[in-house]
């Protein structure tokens, strides 16, 4: 019989050791193709590490938003765009020293950072969802609609007002620019666009004879 929590801690080496491989490919590729499947791999391993840790909701919503909708987006935007690979390398060993440091430099102040969380942290209780016997996904949506409907509101306001503004700056109109109006191209008619002409036949045509084509 396995031990469930060992088979779990298992599990979550195995998938942190992906996310971590794939997460590097992303940046060492040369092919942006394969780059983007490389981050499509990563957040599927991340989403894997959530529902570990008992946190549904944000794995399914990393799937489907990121994975099953921003990253599949990306991909065909990558796949669309002729990019010269040979431009995009120039330089890099030239500042890749310079790169390396600044990446130690960032990895130093995120260590230093957890290091000063780990010595203030507070004991957490128990797992809310878990003492309400319900699954993460029912008692986060429980609390969002019921203890802060009014947040979660204003916040669904926000984005609207932020989604009204974007549509309304990108639909303005500026000169010495084409536009495509949908209600013109929907109204075309095929009689306003294409002439059908009936001609008569030539019958005036005399072929050579052979004495002439030799």
């Amino acid at each position: 019989m396995i031990n469930p929590q060992l088979f779990q801690l298992v599990c979550f080496y195995a998938f942190a050791t992906v996310t971590v491989a794939s997460a590097l490919a992303v940046i060492t590729l040369r092919n942006s193709v394969h780059a983007v499947l490389a981050l499509v791999l990563t957040f599927f391993s991340s989403a894997c590490i959530w529902l570990l840790a008992e946190a549904e909701f944000l794995a399914i919503a990393l799937i489907v938003v990121y994975v099953g909708a921003v990253m599949v987006l990306f991909l065909f935007v990558v796949m669309m765009l002729d990019i010269d690979q040979e431009k995009m390398r120039e330089g890099f060993v030239k500042f890749l020293p310079v790169g390396l440091i600044v990446a130690l430099v960032m990895l130093g102040e995120m260590l230093a950072l957890i290091g000063v969380r780990a010595m203030h942290a507070t004991v957490l209780g128990e797992n809310p969802a878990t003492a309400a016997g319900l699954s993460n996904t029912a008692w986060l949506g429980h609390a969002l609609y019921t203890d802060y409907l009014l947040p979660f509101e204003i916040a669904a306001l926000i984005l609207t007002v932020g989604v009204v503004a974007a549509v309304a700056l990108t639909l303005r109109h500026r000169g010495g620019a084409r536009y495509q109006s949908a209600s013109q191209q929907v109204a075309v008619k095929a009689s306003d666009r294409v002439r059908i002409v009936k001609m008569a036949a030539d019958t005036s045509y005399d072929p050579p004879s052979a004495e002439e084509t030799k």
